[in-house]
């Protein structure tokens, strides 16, 4: 039996999720603007419900186009609105919209978000020693960073905590413990 990260339980979608996803470093722009969406979405909710509802945000948010969620108005705001398959929630919903207005202002400035958001890390992710998931920090000093910039150029739902883990899911940080068997085989993927 693979041992894993213990906050995955014993939940299938939630093992998928540890096994396949968190952690493995992602440069896609489109992958990292969903994933800094849906870990705004999951403020004050569980990361199960957001991953339960993964398929329909991609479905509901035009599998997160950035050029086209940044034109979205008010039609598509009543009709986000209007989806339960989402978290129906206003203001996460609007900071989606203004948080890929602010993703193509800094596309224009950087380049890509994959290089305005792996600078954090110096490009390269940060590989933890942690024994124990209460080892784990709900913040770092480049999460703040991040958090504190974000918000500068105009993104919403990207406190420090966010950011911080929206850093561990991305693999900007390699937080599997060290006896997970993902430690290792995340430290070799680029």
């Amino acid at each position: 039996m693979k041992r894993r990260c213990e906050w995955c339980g014993g939940d299938p979608l939630y093992m998928a999720y540890h096994d396949d996803d968190w952690g493995v470093p992602l440069h896609d722009d489109r992958r990292l603007f969903e994933m800094l969406i849906l870990e705004g979405a999951q403020a004050g909710l569980s990361w199960l419900t957001i991953l339960k509802k993964r398929d329909n945000y991609r479905r509901a948010f035009d599998h997160f186009d950035i050029e086209k969620i940044a034109r979205y108005g008010e039609n598509e705001t009543a009709r986000l609105l209007a989806d339960a398959g989402i978290v129906r929630n206003r203001l996460k919903i609007a900071s989606a919209i203004r948080n890929a207005r602010a993703v193509l202002t800094a596309v224009e400035a950087f380049g890509s978000l994959d290089r305005f958001l792996w600078r954090y890390v110096d490009g390269e992710p940060i590989q933890n020693r942690f024994k124990k998931m209460s080892e784990l920090p709900a913040s770092t000093e480049a999460s703040d960073r991040m958090s504190k910039d974000l918000k500068q150029c105009g993104f919403n739902f990207v406190g420090s905590t966010i950011c911080y883990a929206f850093m561990q899911s991305v693999g900007m940080v390699n937080d599997h413990v060290i006896d997970c068997y993902r430690y290792k085989e995340v430290q070799h993927i680029d």
